[in-house]
């Protein structure tokens, strides 16, 4: 069962990107207790992303891509999101 972060940014990544692949994958539980867990269980989250859209695009630009598809999620909803991002073929 994914928590309303999560599903909000599927359904933000699948609006701006129509990905082939995506996985959201919550990290939550391995930071409980640390720096940044707000106790909600939707703190520390993984993207793995493949998509058309970053062909040609390095992963600097891809990462500014995902972030900013994400809004106010990144840095201020989320703690820390780890971004792998890729085009098909790779």
């Amino acid at each position: 069962m994914t928590g309303p972060v999560a599903q909000e940014i599927t359904a933000l990544l699948t609006e701006a990107f129509a990905p082939s692949a995506l996985e959201v994958i919550n990290d939550s539980h391995h930071h409980a207790g640390h720096m940044g867990d707000d106790q909600s269980g939707e703190s520390h989250f993984t993207v793995v992303i493949e998509s058309a859209a970053f062909s040609g695009v390095n992963r600097v630009m891809r990462q500014r891509m995902v972030n900013k598809a994400l809004g106010d999620i990144p840095g201020q909803r989320v703690h820390a999101l780890a971004i792998r991002a890729r085009a098909p073929g790779e």
